[in-house]
């Protein structure tokens, strides 16, 4: 089955899978699963583990209660703040792909991982998109 997901079995061009991870529980089911169907077929090329990075919004609306009326108003975060932030999400993220590129090994696959910042949606298209990717699994629930 394996084969027939990247299109057969014998051909030498080098076929690339990417598996697109978050914190969820589900895309550690992605990547086990992954390892564990197609391990055979990601032997030639590197498994690519993506993860997108949440963008920092910079402006939060907070709410102030005048008696019964609420007045909102727009705030922008320090720039210290949302630097602070950034470099936490990177640093959360590269965690996980450690963490995913430590079970690849454990299991003999090669993998490389990559992160961008933005939506994971866009960011998952974009890198598929980018890097030539001929295979994309995710985890959904």
């Amino acid at each position: 089955m394996a084969a027939e997901i990247l299109g057969g079995g014998g051909a030498e061009t080098e076929k690339k899978v990417m598996v697109a991870i978050d914190e969820s529980e589900y895309s550690h089911y992605a990547l086990i699963w992954l390892l564990d169907n197609l391990k055979e077929s990601i032997t030639k090329s590197p498994l690519v583990i993506f993860m997108a990075q949440p963008p920092t919004k910079s402006n939060y609306t907070y709410a102030a209660s005048l008696g019964s009326a609420r007045m909102y108003c727009p705030v922008s975060a320090n720039p210290e703040f949302v630097a602070s932030v950034q470099e936490n999400h990177k640093k959360l993220a590269l965690a996980f792909l450690e963490k995913a590129k430590d079970i690849c090994a454990s299991r003999g696959v090669n993998a490389k991982t990559l992160t961008e910042v933005g939506d994971p949606s866009t960011a998952i298209c974009d890198a598929v998109q980018k890097f030539n990717i001929n295979l994309l699994v995710l985890g959904l629930f």
